[in-house]
């Protein structure tokens, strides 16, 4: 794949960032397969173009019956949205953002149209506060994985299970608010590749003991609002299929499962097919089989380690020096790329490479050979900066 896009690109200048069209549908493909019919939400924070999620969804960001909804990761985000016409945004995270809370409290539009999501009477406080009351809201339940004093998984939501929800969905319901799910995000199951050390038996525990969790908590969200859920959401690109099939589970979110970055590389469950890449150009030979590539330094987030830094891919055999690594303007790797020439990278995780440009240059393979197609901005692109 990195000759078609070289091939396509070959007469723009680098830095630049390419998406493969076939790879990009080859793997929305392969997450609805894997998803075996259940309902697909975007998750905005992976992709973070909207070009790609009206590929995805259609021009209108309505999708269809399996592959619908966004899941956003800012409230600012979330009413650009439904402004772009997406009329089902479920707020990844809690926010207290008052002024996005007020403008959600004053467009009936997105009030039928975003679902926040809480797990914290505060926040509903502040959302009231604001003008939000009426707004739909969704309750996040922690799904960590705890073995005695070891906690396995992120540090999310403080509710564990029914009895921590039950209270929070009461205070939800006489507060005015609509009360339409819970999420539940196994970031132990979803977002750990299956090479670590472990992982294996991690996610079989993990899994197991959410079977019961989610029917337990959906049961007490219907009892207390008297109405079944909407949304009960689960899982990540990581975990598709074992998400999809548990009791319970109306939707599942994928979003990193569309571009396929470095870090997905040791799952098992499905073959990676990466589809987004970028180009650095080769400025200087600092020594006898180094080049130095111009800027590169798009660490991704998490735990500080070498498998946050960008993959080299092309040409093979390229490798960082231990004590410089990728660079804020420069990056020098042992391999052999002459000055004016270019080498191709991917990023560890997904859309946060669509924080360090403004264009995704899609290229297509056509009659003609490979060659760019089209030219979507990021969000960044768009001016936009969510966070």
């Amino acid at each position: 794949m990195v000759d078609v896009l070289e091939a396509a690109t070959a007469g723009l200048e680098a830095p630049l960032a390419a998406l493969h069209l076939p790879s990009l549908r080859a793997n929305l493909a392969d997450l609805r397969q894997r998803a075996g019919g259940t309902r697909i939400r975007i998750a905005s924070k992976s992709v973070r173009a909207r070009g790609v999620l009206r590929e995805v969804l259609g021009d209108g960001l309505r999708g269809d019956e399996t592959v619908r909804g966004i899941m956003a990761y800012s409230l600012d985000e979330a009413l650009w949205l439904v402004e772009s016409g997406c009329d089902d945004v479920l707020m990844g995270y809690p926010t207290v953002d008052r002024s996005a809370l007020a403008r959600l409290g004053a467009d009936p539009l997105a009030l039928e149209s975003v679902t926040l999501m809480v797990d914290d009477p505060r926040q509903l406080a502040i959302a009231r506060e604001a003008g939000a009351t009426g707004a739909k809201v969704c309750i996040d339940v922690d799904c960590s994985l705890r073995l005695g004093p070891v906690h396995l998984g992120v540090r999310r939501s403080p509710l564990r299970g029914p009895d921590d929800v039950a209270p929070l969905v009461r205070h939800a319901v006489d507060s005015g608010f609509r009360v339409t799910g819970a999420m539940f995000y196994e970031a132990q199951v979803a977002g750990v590749p299956d090479d670590v050390r472990g992982i294996g038996i991690v996610k079989r525990l993990s899994m197991r003991r959410l079977l019961g969790i989610r029917r337990a908590v959906a049961s007490t969200i219907e009892e207390i609002s008297g109405r079944p859920p909407e949304i009960i959401n689960s899982g990540g690109s990581g975990s598709v299929a074992e998400s999809a099939a548990a009791p319970a589970v109306t939707e599942v979110t994928a979003g990193s499962g569309l571009y396929v970055p470095g870090l997905f590389d040791a799952y098992r469950t499905f073959t990676p097919r990466p589809a987004l890449m970028f180009a650095l150009p080769a400025v200087r030979t600092p020594a006898r089989g180094l080049t130095t590539f111009l800027y590169g330094g798009y660490v991704a987030s998490g735990v500080p380690g070498s498998d946050r830094l960008p993959v080299p891919v092309a040409p093979a055999g390229m490798h960082y020096l231990g004590r410089e690594g990728a660079g804020e303007v420069q990056t020098p790797v042992h391999g052999e790329v002459a000055i004016g020439g270019r080498a191709w990278w991917r990023h560890a995780k997904a859309g946060e490479l669509c924080e360090r440009f403004d264009t995704l240059h899609v290229v297509d393979e056509t009659g003609n050979g490979p060659a760019v197609v089209d030219r979507w901005p990021t969000y960044r692109g768009e001016g936009k900066c969510f966070g």
